[in-house]
């Protein structure tokens, strides 16, 4: 006899067969979670190297206006010398005198990657951050940096420098990485993963458990259903059972 399936599973998932799977094993859920947390949690404190920054803020100054007097587009332009200065800033020859008067042991490409730099609210001043594993490394890079970039715009843009505004000063805070941030996204991809795994295998699983699973998923009326007479969890089949081998044994 064939056998034609009401829906198939290709085309067709009953999301409240997955709910009520998942809601079965709610607890694996509960520990995958917990468990892959506490592993986010474990590797953030223990593992990862924590970093530090530091900043100095510079103004974009320039000679050959009057500032007393100056107009809209004079001050746009002064706004536009600040990216300049930042290409200046990330130039290989700028890097490595940074390097050489810092002393710090690292290449250009490496120190680039530490360097931020950016405009202060779409104004001339500009803020350079250096980010290390070394609070105080990254104040002392920072203050190189400062005194570097002086020097070099001065000699390659004539009419114009670049002041200091703020000092890099040592901080002791911490920028990265995050303990809650991590932790939580370790909590997330747990929940997300355990969920995922458990509701793939409750889509793919085609035993049949009872008329519920038949009467949803073949066009078969239920003629009947074998009792579990020997299943310890249900007192009355027990009592049943128990009662059935008594007559038994009388009767013989």
């Amino acid at each position: 006899m064939e056998i034609n399936a009401k829906n198939n599973k290709n085309q067709y998932i009953d999301i409240s067969y997955i709910l009520k799977a998942l809601w079965r094993k709610a607890w694996i859920i509960a520990v995958v979670t917990v468990l892959v947390g506490g592993i986010f949690l474990t590797g953030t404190v223990f593992f990862v190297t924590p970093k530090y920054s530091a900043s100095v803020i510079m103004y974009v100054n320039n000679s050959a206006i009057d500032l007393g007097n100056m107009s809209l587009s004079q001050l746009d332009a002064a706004r536009n010398r600040v990216n300049s200065y930042l290409v200046i800033l990330t130039t290989r020859t700028t890097l490595e005198q940074v390097i050489d008067k810092s002393g710090v042991n690292y290449t250009y490409e490496q120190l680039r990657d530490m360097i931020t730099a950016s405009p202060v609210n779409d104004t001339e001043f500009f803020a350079i951050t250096v980010t290390s594993s070394d609070p105080y490394e990254a104040a002392k890079i920072a203050n190189v940096v400062d005194d570097v970039l002086c020097a070099r715009t001065e000699d390659i843009i004539e009419g114009t420098d670049v002041r200091t505004v703020d000092h890099a000063i040592v901080n002791r805070e911490k920028v990265a990485p995050s303990i809650t941030l991590n932790t939580t996204l370790g909590l997330v991809l747990g929940f997300a993963g355990a969920c995922a795994v458990l509701a793939t295998l409750a889509v793919l699983d085609d035993t049949i458990r009872d008329e519920e699973y038949i009467l949803q998923t073949y066009d078969l009326p239920i003629l009947a259903k074998i009792p579990d007479l020997l299943d310890d969890s249900s007192s009355d089949k027990y009592s049943y059972y128990s009662d059935y081998r008594s007559n038994d044994h009388e009767d013989k």
